[in-house]
Parts: structure tokens; C-alpha cells; sequence
């Protein structure tokens, strides 16, 4: 009976070390996961990952399933709001929105106008007398 109580323990010990393998690789490639997705600059020349990019997104997915935190992806740009479109639209609806503002204002230019006018042609008939 004490061989296979070994024999069991043994197995057991076997399987709850195989059940997580990828703490081994997160271990081993600890170092080239901290140094970028890609790659990295050293010493002015490019040099890739000693893990290739699809190793790494199996130890990834490994990880993550397992419930646990990775902490190597790169920071997450902020989202694009402004939409693409063309320039000439754009300006288009620049003009009509300011050309509505001053319509809105017009009667009182125009009021502003006549009375500059006025205004210039008593001056002018002043400095005739």
C-alpha cells in the first residue's frame, strides 16, 4: 500500500505542477515581456523579443484564463472621437452657422451703417460752412 500511496502523490504532485506551466515561461521570459510588445532600442540598434510574438500571446491567453493579472500590454491609447470626413464639408458648415449668426445681427449693423453715414455727411457739410 505505501508504494502506491507514493505512486499517487507523486501523480498528484505531477499534475497540480503541469496544471500551471505557464508560471514557468512568465519566469523564464520575465525580463523580454518587461521590455516592450515588439521589440526594443538598445544601444541605438532594434532588437526583437527572445519570445516570439505568437508564444507570447499563447502565455497571454494562458495567463488571463487562469485569472490572472498581465501586466506587459502597452498603455491604450484614448479613442479617435473627431470624425473623418472632407475638409470642403466642414467649411461648409463653418459658413452657415456663422453667416446664420450674422443674420441675426444684421438689423442692427444696418442701423449702425445709416447712422455712421449720417454721421459722415453732417461732417462733411460742417466743414463746408
Amino acid at each position: 500500500m505505501p508504494v502506491t500511496s507514493r505512486a499517487a502523490q507523486s501523480v498528484a504532485k505531477a499534475v497540480t505542477e503541469y496544471q500551471y506551466p505557464w508560471r514557468e515561461k512568465l519566469a523564464k521570459y520575465k525580463d523580454e515581456l518587461s521590455k516592450g510588445v515588439w521589440g526594443y532600442w538598445h544601444l541605438g540598434a532594434w532588437k526583437q523579443l527572445g519570445i516570439s510574438a505568437r508564444r507570447r500571446a499563447r502565455l497571454r491567453k494562458e495567463v488571463l484564463l487562469a485569472g490572472e493579472d498581465w501586466p506587459y500590454d502597452p498603455e491604450q491609447k484614448e479613442m479617435r472621437t473627431k470624425r473623418k470626413g472632407h475638409k470642403v464639408d466642414r467649411i461648409a458648415a463653418e459658413k452657415r452657422a456663422n453667416t446664420a449668426e450674422l443674420m441675426k445681427k444684421m438689423p442692427q449693423m444696418l442701423l449702425d451703417h445709416k447712422k455712421r453715414r449720417w454721421e459722415k455727411k453732417l461732417k462733411a457739410e460742417e466743414s463746408k460752412k
